[in-house]
């Protein structure tokens, strides 16, 4: 029994294929216009790849990017027209991925290079494996003049990840806190800018990272206010008595470099001026009878 060409287009539309919105499909280039490509995935009609999505970056030769009889996985993004043609793009396939890919290194505490493409006044939007994220000003190591961070690449971390609502939120700070954390050592002195005043103790930034200086690390006597003894942007030397790697915190002490209680409220600028010398004994204390010597 013969079986002709019109049989075998009648099978054809007797199919039913199901090719469905989300649906992960395999694909051969079939052939390209200026408008896309044309994906052969098994239908009746040819499927249709348009140029905008055919990569997260921008594509400037697509017969190059896809050469012909090349082999692929598809995202299906539009059911099929009235053609029996479907819509399928590479771009929102490599967008999920890079969003898992993003979450599991939230995941595993793991930093990623950012490039600044833009300001506005809560901090800068970025570029991160082609998904457009935001660093709020307050996450960022220099906060002054955004508009120079424009191109640059910043180390960041992840705060954020929300890939429903498209929300990628991320540290610069956070990042280099973490960096700075491995090199810093219990009993080490640092020299740094006082940045912010609170009721409980004093933040004090050092080499891209802060510290807390608690209120009752200040002295051996009691400290009653502590805008009375320290200002925004005035110059400290502490000494590091906790590291704690997992909620990246650095706590501080200006009351070990006291020779007697009191003397950092009555004489700070002796204290700040030797505090090397009184470091290293601080240093051989906590050697010798570790830090709670102290």
């Amino acid at each position: 029994m013969s079986f002709s060409t019109d049989d075998f287009a009648k099978a054809l539309e007797q199919h039913d294929y199901q090719f469905q919105r989300g649906q992960l499909v395999r694909g051969k280039i079939a052939g390209h216009d200026s408008s896309g490509a044309y994906v052969d995935i098994g239908g009746k009609s040819a499927a249709f790849l348009p140029l905008e999505e055919a990569s997260l970056r921008r594509v400037m030769n697509l017969a190059d990017l896809l050469p012909i009889d090349s082999e692929r996985e598809f995202l299906i993004i539009r059911e099929q027209d009235a053609d029996g043609q479907v819509t399928l793009s590479i771009r929102q396939l490599e967008i999920k991925k890079a969003w898992q890919l993003l979450a599991e290194m939230q995941e595993d505490g793991a930093t990623i290079q950012a490039r600044v493409g833009g300001v506005n006044k809560g901090g800068v939007t970025v570029d991160v494996q082609g998904i457009r994220g935001f660093i709020p000003r307050s996450h960022l190591v220099d906060r002054g003049d955004l508009e120079a961070l424009v191109g640059k690449t910043l180390t960041v971390s992840f705060l954020e990840i929300n890939p429903d609502s498209r929300k990628l939120v991320l540290s610069q700070r956070l990042a280099t806190q973490a960096a700075s954390l491995k090199q810093l050592q219990i009993g080490q002195l640092v020299d740094g800018k006082i940045s912010g005043i609170k009721p409980f103790g004093v933040f004090v930034d050092f080499d891209g990272t802060t510290g807390l200086l608690h209120i009752n690390q200040v002295s051996k006597n009691y400290v009653a206010s502590l805008p009375a003894i320290f200002e925004v942007g005035q110059p400290i030397k502490a000494v590091i008595i906790d590291l704690d790697d997992v909620k990246r915190r650095i706590s501080l002490s200006t009351k070990v470099l006291e020779n007697y209680p009191g003397e950092v409220l009555e004489k700070m600028g002796e204290v700040m001026a030797d505090a090397a010398t009184r470091a290293e004994k601080v240093q051989k204390t906590i050697e010798t009878r570790g830090v709670e010597g102290l």
